[in-house]
């Protein structure tokens, strides 16, 4: 149940992201970055809808990259 996620998710596909979090330490957010080409947009939403309805809570304050091969979690 995506009511679960929280008001501080940052879903996006700018990396630019990343560096603002970083530099700025807002551990008070989570970020998802997507990295896919539009072809695999299938894919990357299969892979990110059970993030985001169960592991959620292990995300927080966390930036993480999601493509179709990997997920890399690093904490801020």
């Amino acid at each position: 149940e995506l009511s679960r996620v929280p008001p501080h998710l940052i879903l996006t596909e700018d990396k630019d992201f990343g560096e603002w979090v970083f530099a700025h330490k807002h551990q008070d957010v989570s970020v998802l970055l997507l990295r896919y080409h539009y072809l695999e947009t299938k894919e990357i939403i299969r892979i990110i809808l059970p993030i985001l309805i169960s592991d959620m809570d292990s995300l927080k304050g966390c930036f993480t990259t999601v493509t179709t091969k990997r997920i890399r979690i690093r904490q801020i």
